[in-house]
């Protein structure tokens, strides 16, 4: 994370100072920011917010900061303050059923990760802010969709294998198909 980074974080804290003060003695450590007044956060469960995380890069789509707690086994994407509304109003565009997910904003508080933590702590940035991010309409748009389709992805990938155990069972049945075809 860089010096602006550091700075645009810590001033969503009561006591800014304090905060940089805390990083500058221990830049491993965790810090709980209330969210709401810089940033909201929407936190979804491992899985699916690895995928999602891996769906937006990979499409380079707008993106602001990312984090993953490994004990609570969640993933929180960083939106700008009061999009909670507009979040919604694409998830539920984009499916009926929407995955679960806690939209953190005013009055919630989140743990965010030190600038430099290292392999093994708790919390760690998947994209760790660079700067104060910038207002982008399209990143709540973009969580929203890809949220959606990368739940969609798994619940289709665990009935896969569901259905299919293994590859040879996959194989095994497509021959015997073949087979009753060809008689």
């Amino acid at each position: 994370m860089t010096r602006r980074g550091v700075e645009w974080l810590s001033a969503a804290a009561d006591d800014p100072e304090m905060c940089r003060a805390h990083w500058a003695d221990d830049p491993r450590a965790p810090c709980l920011l209330p969210t709401g007044r810089l940033f909201d956060v929407v936190t979804i469960d491992y899985r699916t917010g690895l995928e999602t995380f891996d769906q937006l890069v990979r499409r380079d789509m707008p993106l602001g900061p990312v984090m993953v707690d490994h004990a609570a086994r969640r993933v929180g994407f960083f939106l700008n303050s009061q999009l909670r509304d507009c979040f919604i109003r694409f998830l539920d565009r984009a499916s009926d059923n929407p995955p679960p997910y806690k939209y953190l904003s005013q009055g919630a508080f989140v743990v965010v990760p030190g600038p430099m933590p290292m392999t093994g702590d708790r919390c760690q940035w998947l994209r760790a802010p660079v700067r104060r991010p910038e207002a982008n309409p399209l990143r709540p748009v973009a969580l929203a969709f890809m949220l959606v389709a990368a739940a969609d992805l798994l619940e289709r990938v665990d009935h896969y294998g569901e259905q299919y155990p293994n590859p040879a069972a996959a194989a095994a049945e497509e021959l015997e198909g073949a087979t009753a075809n060809e008689r």
